[in-house]
């Protein structure tokens, strides 16, 4: 049995128009159990979290009339999604997921969540697909309990984390640090501790050698006790919002440069699997399915 946990929070239903970039949440298991990646017995059912462990990262009036269905129009154009309980329900979940995924991490060395990476969400509102801070939420968790007390969130989606950067500013026990496309969403950025943007048509060379060049020396740096990474592919060539020009191979090859270096340092890392938006739903699954391939050579 490989130690490694995974959440599947992909069964809660969403808006008939959002199902297909949903369908990875469905087939990455079944691919997964299928070639043997994974076993039955590595899946868990995420649950919701008690409230205190979103209130930690998010204002109290909003998250009240999030779970009551207030949000004015206007915020719910922000997010992208019209509200529904089952879409509350899914949201809770996934964070609480995270949270989770983050408790057996310090158990096993890593942990997946199938869905999460909700990098867009601020303290105070949501945007971008997001409505709650997963990964910002389980960092929190871990510093309000004591099991971390330097936390670095490794955000390679192709989008910046505005929120989870807006929501740690003052922050200095989580580091955060955003590789993504200079010139996409969001058009405001956030300030993250270390920010990267790339030019449009970013290649595997130039991608992996600045991230070759960053990563240690962050790790050496910050010295955190704790990793969350985000680990998008929205970076494809292949994706229809990403602009930047990376092969899959080279996104297994971004997977393993984290994921061997948490490896070697002893560092315990939740793996959130963010965004993905190719047309050929094989290039997104595939991809995603490689992180966890990685990840079990590696957690043997």
């Amino acid at each position: 049995m490989l130690s490694i946990a995974f959440a599947p929070c992909y069964a809660h239903p969403l808006p008939a128009g959002h199902r297909f970039p949903m369908l990875k949440y469905e087939l990455l298991p079944e691919q997964l159990l299928h070639e043997g990646t994974a076993t039955a017995a590595d899946f868990f059912v995420a649950q919701p979290p008690p409230d205190e462990d979103i209130l930690r990262v998010h204002d109290a009036g909003y998250y009240q009339r999030l779970r009551q269905g207030q949000l004015t129009r206007q915020e719910e154009r922000a997010t992208g999604f019209p509200w529904s309980a089952e879409l509350f329900e899914r949201e809770i979940t996934i964070l609480g997921g995270t949270i989770e995924c983050a408790r057996r991490a310090l158990a096993h060395g890593i942990a997946f969540n199938i869905a999460g990476g909700t990098h867009h969400a601020f303290r105070d509102r949501g945007e971008g697909f997001c409505l709650l801070n997963d990964q910002a939420a389980a960092a929190a968790w871990l510093l309000a309990h004591g099991h971390a007390t330097k936390v670095l969130i490794v955000d390679l989606d192709v989008h910046q984390g505005n929120g989870t950067a807006a929501i740690f500013r003052h922050e200095s026990r989580v580091f955060t640090f955003s590789m993504h496309g200079g010139r996409n969403y969001p058009a405001r950025k956030e300030l993250s501790d270390l920010d990267l943007p790339l030019p449009d048509g970013t290649t595997d060379a130039e991608y992996l050698a600045l991230l070759a060049e960053t990563l240690p020396r962050l790790l050496a740096e910050v010295r955190p006790d704790f990793v969350f990474y985000l680990a998008g592919v929205d970076v494809l060539a292949t994706d229809k919002l990403g602009h930047l020009a990376l092969t899959r191979a080279g996104c297994r090859r971004r997977d393993e440069l984290v994921l061997g270096l948490c490896h070697r340092h002893g560092l315990p890392v939740v793996v959130c699997m963010g965004g993905g938006y190719s047309e050929g739903i094989i290039d997104i699954v595939e991809a995603h399915a490689n992180t966890f391939r990685v990840a079990a050579g590696l957690w043997e």
